[in-house]
């Protein structure tokens, strides 16, 4: 299945969307952050299309998002409500409900990157330290010399969401265990990365934390080189019992990628602080021209996967997610 297919969305009416969570987008049996992301943007997409179709705005600039409670498979309600309705840019509200469960809310800013006209300088800025360079060219072959691909990643039955990407990491190793880079691509042969999906790519990532508790990068080329998945089960045994749930995620959107979508994207990924359960991600993309195409924020929680697969609580009008 596609991630257009995975993601698509129905127009109930001029403000209310449904989305169908499918089974295998998932961290255990919660779809994954990312994907939910992108069904928002699909939502808002599909508003900006029809209903707000005057506004001539199709590009999501930025958007924040507040994850108050776990989703789940099956049908998902979207409201939208129109906030601020603009000459330059439009602000929308949506509000993700199941089994009337409000789950998600966000604000999306919606412009339109290829009429953006205005003040513009070159500010030097680069990534630093600088990831190694890459022949995009030759990732599909696992041909490039400084990049190699991690062909599953540990606890991938668990984490089902990671299997619907490609990725491909430093084969000389990150520079720190704080920060992961990589350069990715969707599984389905021929499919494309939208702008989308920028809530999925900035989703989609080895965890940090598990570098930092096993002393050790599970998710290198070398540790899978070294050793068979049983042997990485066994030298991983215990790790798979946390689960990490993004609280919010933000996304600043600085290029509209061509409307059939890109092969690859770069992901530079990096905390800051890791302290009481609780820790920050930044997030860089990039496209294979070398430019910047988005910036994401996380806030980000370290739990019991327990909270991941427990039985929801019959009332949970106040509760979070967790």
């Amino acid at each position: 299945m596609k991630f257009a297919e995975a993601t698509a969305v129905e127009q109930v009416d001029s403000h209310t969307y449904t989305a169908d969570f499918k089974d295998g987008w998932t961290i255990g049996t919660v779809p994954h952050g990312g994907y939910v992301t992108s069904c928002f943007q699909s939502v808002v997409r599909k508003h900006f299309d029809t209903t707000l179709k005057k506004q001539k705005q199709p590009h999501t600039i930025t958007l924040h998002l507040d994850f108050l409670r776990r989703t789940q498979l099956g049908l998902a309600t979207f409201k939208v409500k129109d906030v601020k309705l603009g000459r330059q840019t439009s602000v929308i509200h949506v509000t993700l409900s199941q089994d009337d469960r409000e789950e998600a809310v966000g604000y999306f800013t919606n412009s339109n990157l290829e009429t953006e006209e205005g003040a513009s300088f070159p500010t030097g800025w680069v990534i630093n330290p600088p990831p190694p360079s890459a022949d995009v060219s030759k990732l599909d072959a696992d041909g490039d010399e400084l990049w190699g691909e991690r062909k599953e990643w540990p606890f991938s039955d668990f984490r089902k969401a990671s299997t619907k990407v490609r990725t491909w990491f430093p084969r000389k190793g990150q520079h720190s265990p704080a920060i992961v880079d990589q350069w990715l691509c969707l599984k389905e042969p021929n499919d494309r990365f939208t702008n989308e999906s920028l809530g999925f790519v900035a989703d989609v990532f080895p965890q940090i934390l598990e570098t930092y508790t096993l002393g050790v990068d599970s998710y290198s080329i070398e540790f899978e080189k070294k050793y068979s998945q049983d042997e990485q089960r066994r030298l991983m045994k215990g790790s798979a019992k946390m689960w990490y749930p993004t609280l919010l995620l933000n996304l600043d959107v600085k290029k509209a990628l061509p409307s059939e979508g890109v092969r690859f994207l770069f992901v530079r990924l990096q905390a800051k602080m890791i302290k009481n359960g609780r820790y920050d991600l930044e997030l860089i993309v990039k496209d294979a021209e070398g430019d910047l195409v988005a910036l994401s924020h996380h806030v980000v929680l370290a739990v019991s996967a327990e909270r991941n697969t427990s039985a929801r609580r019959k009332v949970e009008t106040s509760s979070t997610k967790l």
